[in-house]
């Protein structure tokens, strides 16, 4: 049986674009065809594909002559980032409260929420990295726009280094968790004025907690030298 073409380059994106969102490569990291066909069992025509999709998605960088690598972003490129998914996580938090399910939705985050608190119980800041990328897709699939989606996840995925090193500052996570029931008793009421503004004010948060972080750290989380 010959497994369709689309099939096989969705295998290759998949695998790809996980690895970037979760850090298994990091930035900076060189991404080229042969260890993947190898470590997937395709061809390297999908992997090519696949490659030029997520360069064009912003997930990956082409360099002439030397392939792909993981974009390296600057604080100054992280911090345009946020402002980007403030508005864009805005619109999806004040289109999630008028939808007809919101009630539910807000119970999922509230069910999401509970289960950042356990994370952070375990100082298990990998699993509350993937718990809060659900708790702000759920608000984007909950928005019901079809075209908000797509954009949301890739400002996500390439501010997920931002999101890994603000979530070390000091006190950060517990008043995260606080801003995130914020934004979940304003779904569940309905009101979505009062969603976008405290999911506007969380992101924004986020931002200078990157930014706080970095001054005290360096460049990209590298402490600074005496």
């Amino acid at each position: 049986m010959t497994v369709p073409r689309h099939t096989l380059l969705n295998a290759a994106y998949d695998h790809v674009r996980a690895a970037i969102l979760d850090g298994s490569l990091t930035p900076g990291s060189r991404v080229t065809v042969r260890p993947l066909t190898e470590k997937l069992g395709l061809s390297p025509t999908p992997i090519k594909t696949a490659l030029a999709a997520l360069e064009r998605e912003g997930f990956l960088i082409a360099v002439p002559h030397r392939g792909y690598f993981v974009p390296e972003a600057g604080t100054d490129d992280l911090l345009e980032l946020y402002e980007l998914r403030e508005a864009v996580d805005g619109l999806a938090a004040r289109r999630t409260a008028v939808a007809p399910d919101h009630d539910q939705i807000a119970t999922q985050l509230r069910q999401l929420l509970a289960e950042q608190r356990e994370a952070i119980e375990a100082n298990n800041l990998n699993r509350y990295g993937e718990l809060d990328l659900e708790f702000h897709r759920l608000i984007w699939e909950g928005s019901g726009s079809r075209r908000l989606i797509p954009i949301a996840e890739n400002l996500i995925a390439q501010v997920r280094l931002g999101n890994r090193l603000s979530a070390r500052a000091p006190g950060r996570l517990s008043v995260a968790v606080d801003e995130h029931e914020a934004i979940l008793e304003a779904i569940g009421k309905g009101d979505p004025r009062a969603a976008e503004r405290h999911i506007r004010r969380h992101v924004r948060e986020a931002g200078q907690a990157l930014r706080r972080y970095l001054d005290l750290q360096g460049p990209l989380g590298k402490p600074r030298q005496p």
